[in-house]
């Protein structure tokens, strides 16, 4: 679809000043929901947090995508996507210390502005290709985008998709069903189905159906990333309640908010600085398994030396190469098996290794932890998942592309 002179100018135009408008509107929650009494407040609440939400993913995966259709597959995709997450990331960090600083009001203030602007000025100086390579017709983009075929696109995540439904079910009904009989069933059916497509061979096939597999092999290993990622970014505030019983509220705080800005400053510049070299050399899916194991063994560590402030930033800062390598990399790797006239397309269904993982996270893990009484099961679980994500993408084949051979003759 193309208007406005794009195809993903509009739609990151459109989510930018959508985010704007809802960040100015959360100091003034209550100012707007003056007139609607106290349950106004909470219905105003979680339509400006459902809409800022929606308003960020809007933009978020046409930027993605826009990178995909203005750089070649090769060495300037990969250092695309990696120059997206040092600036990013750069800004994450700016956050925190405006946020520490000088308070949220004016990171809130100072956030919106920003968007605003940067969700405006660049995309008037990108000139989006019209026609994207191996399009294909009408009727087979049409196929491509149907329920089914997206719902056979994302298959490895069947599992996690049934029991974010469950899960969510259960949760607003407030259900307590006394077994955990369909967790089992939605483990077994994700490592099945998982197994199907990693085990599977490439060689043979079409280019289309070479792709589509490839994607399925990409989906399968990155979600079990997000699994780990999110518990941690979840649950760390409650390992440092118990690994460091002699801080207060606001000591745990501290450390986490410290935790997290060092595990942000590091994913910041290491894929430009690190990443984006060792990929010319080693590969993107060598060098990205290779990042995520780094960061199992960080999260290991944690589990077993995280017992003072200090111990915890250092293997912050380990774990960092592996985030910056989760945030960067599986964009340009994904970006090549597919076709690039289906890439918006994609790109959300990508999303879906992201935001399914984070639900199980915060539903099933949620409730592990909160039963056990060694929170140490946060980090097993981190370190665990991240380790299974490392084996898992030295199943998916790094393609070389044209683009690379001729740079590197």
């Amino acid at each position: 679809m193309w208007f406005w002179n794009g195809r993903r100018r509009p739609f990151i135009l459109i989510g930018g000043v959508l985010a704007t408008l809802m960040l100015f509107a959360l100091p003034s929650i209550d100012v707007i929901s003056s007139s609607m009494g106290a349950d106004g407040i909470l219905g105003v609440a979680i339509t400006v947090a459902l809409t800022l939400d929606l308003a960020i993913n809007v933009s978020f995966n046409p930027t993605r995508s826009v990178i995909a259709d203005v750089t070649p597959e090769g060495v300037s995709r990969t250092k695309g996507y990696t120059w997206m997450q040092t600036i990013s990331g750069t800004f994450g960090v700016l956050a925190y210390a405006i946020g520490a600083i000088w308070g949220n009001y004016v990171l809130i203030y100072f956030g919106a502005g920003l968007v605003l602007v940067f969700s405006i000025v660049p995309t008037f100086f990108i000139e989006e290709p019209r026609t994207l390579s191996g399009s294909g017709d009408d009727d087979a983009r049409r196929s491509g985008a149907s329920p089914w075929a997206m719902l056979q696109a994302i298959r490895p995540l069947w599992g996690f998709l049934l029991y974010a439904v469950y899960g969510m079910t259960l949760r607003v009904a407030d259900i307590d069903v006394g077994n955990y009989w369909f967790e089992i069933f939605c483990v077994v059916l994700t490592i099945t189905l998982m197994a199907e497509s990693l085990f599977r061979s490439e060689s043979g096939l079409s280019r289309e159906s070479a792709g589509a597999l490839g994607f399925k092999k990409v989906l399968a290993a990155h979600a079990f990333t997000w699994v780990g990622v999110q518990t941690m970014f979840i649950y760390l505030f409650a390992f440092v309640q118990q690994r460091m019983p002699l801080l207060d509220d606001d000591g745990i705080g501290r450390v986490v908010s410290i935790s997290f800005l060092v595990l942000n400053a590091v994913g910041a510049l290491v894929p430009v600085l690190v990443l984006e070299p060792v990929t010319e050399r080693f590969g993107r899916v060598k060098t990205h398994y290779a990042s995520l194991a780094i960061m199992a063994l960080a999260y290991a560590g944690v589990l077993f030396l995280g017992r003072t402030p200090t111990a915890i930033y250092v293997l912050m800062a380990v774990a960092g190469i592996g985030w910056g390598a989760v945030v960067s990399l599986p964009f340009a790797i994904m970006s090549v098996k597919i076709d690039q006239g289906r890439m918006g397309l994609y790109m959300g269904l990508f999303n879906l290794s992201v935001v399914l993982p984070q639900l199980v996270a915060s539903l099933g893990v949620g409730q592990a932890v909160s039963q056990t009484p060694d929170k140490g099961l946060i980090f097993i679980i981190c370190a665990a998942t991240l380790a299974v994500s490392a084996l898992a993408w030295t199943l998916v084949r790094d393609e070389a592309p044209a683009a690379d051979v001729a740079q590197a003759s």
